[in-house]
């Protein structure tokens, strides 16, 4: 049975919100994103986006079709907003994407019109249907279909939205600038240095080397982020 509640101090570390202001919490439905990862959509517009004061004046926004998330139109207020997903509010003529400050918390960088028409998707499957074509699977829910192989789990692909055709794909490799979304270091960028089985070896934007999972890396860039919006985040 899926939960309808959620008590404020038991929501996700990656929330960054007053666990002391209230006792329960606006809790996602059950969608694309891990909850980790994700906010409920009214939860994003009024600590993230800071479009709304109130859950009562996000609904109101909503109420009237003005939010696109990935480039659809979005009017449930619980729908769960995560990692890499691009908000745009037309109206206000402001589009965001969603990523991990250097203290590992969900957070929203500005970015223009032209980067808000791609997203970076990290890939957490790979299958083969009946037809025999390959079908990659995504961090963020999407199913894709590939007639070529050449892709790795742990890689990522770069998505045109909202018709999500694969515009460019990033290796995980050596050399690779990536975006770590779990450990210790979570919300650090950094360059691979080593791969080691299911280890990598990490040279931080500090010059810090260091151990990490390999499932904790997405790759952002080939040797540098590919775009700004990623380096706002190690100012934060």
């Amino acid at each position: 049975m899926v939960k309808r509640h959620l008590k404020t101090i038991a929501a996700p570390k990656t929330w960054n919100i007053d666990r002391k202001k209230n006792v329960y919490i606006t809790r996602p439905n059950p969608g694309p994103h891990n909850m980790r990862y994700s906010l409920p959509l009214s939860l994003a517009m009024r600590e993230l986006f800071k479009v709304a004061k109130t859950a009562k004046e996000a609904k109101q926004i909503l109420r009237i079709k003005d939010v696109f998330v990935d480039r659809k139109k979005r009017v449930e207020e619980k729908h769960p907003v995560g990692l890499m997903d691009v908000i745009e509010f037309p109206q206000l003529e402001e589009q965001y994407r969603v990523l991990l400050d250097v203290k590992g918390r969900l957070t929203a960088v500005a970015i223009d019109k032209k980067e808000s028409s791609v997203k970076h998707a990290r890939i957490v499957g790979k299958t083969k249907t009946k037809s025999g074509r390959l079908q990659l699977s995504t961090n963020d829910g999407r199913n894709i279909l590939v007639d070529k192989d050449g892709f790795k789990v742990g890689d990522s692909l770069e998505l045109s939205l909202p018709e999500q055709a694969i515009k460019g794909h990033l290796s995980l490799e050596k050399g690779a600038s990536i975006l770590l979304i779990g450990g210790s270091h979570m919300g650090s960028l950094g360059k691979v240095e080593d791969i080691m089985g299911n280890k990598i070896l990490v040279k931080s934007a500090k010059n810090e080397k260091f151990e990490t999972l390999k499932k904790y890396a997405f790759v952002i860039g080939k040797d540098k982020p590919v775009y700004d919006c990623f380096k706002e985040v190690t100012k934060r």
